[in-house]
């Protein structure tokens, strides 16, 4: 089963605003998704999904706007674009070509597609700068914040 990625403690003023998965009776849960919201650094409120997938399932792909189901071939070509904290260990990240109203970073952690996907692509910055730790929510016991049901994920 693939982790349900949760950056905690939250950036400042930021809420969760929905989850989604992935999957069938036979093989269960593939991809998991957590939607947060909050203010963007350059102004107004900006949208962030965090997304775990097997690969080949192809979640993060849509809601980057990709044709196939991963990043693509090459897309971890040369240094990070950003590193984040993924259950205390450093995790590169890249940028993967997208919209031009969203920044979309991608990676790898526990043998599953890593994707960060953010409205407006100014608020990309967010992944590089706030230092995010993401931890598997499935293991914590949190007073999480929530928010109004983001529209990201009702396609």
């Amino acid at each position: 089963m693939v982790p349900v990625w949760l950056p905690w403690p939250l950036p400042s003023n930021w809420l969760v605003t929905g989850f989604g998965e992935v999957g069938d009776d036979h093989r269960g849960v593939r991809a998991s998704v957590v939607a947060l919201s909050g203010p963007s650094f350059m102004h107004g409120p900006a949208d962030l999904l965090i997304v775990a997938e097997e690969p080949g399932v192809g979640l993060g792909a849509a809601f980057a706007g990709l044709d196939g189901p991963d990043p693509g071939e090459g897309f971890d070509h040369g240094p990070p674009n950003a590193k984040i904290e993924v259950l205390g260990h450093p995790t590169p990240l890249w940028c993967v070509g997208a919209g031009a109203d969203r920044a979309v970073y991608a990676g790898e952690a526990l043998g599953n597609w890593l994707w960060t996907i953010a409205w407006p692509s100014e608020a990309g910055c967010l992944i590089a700068l706030a230092e995010l730790n993401l931890f598997d929510l499935r293991d914590l016991d949190l007073d999480v914040p929530y928010g109004a049901f983001s529209p990201r994920l009702e396609d």
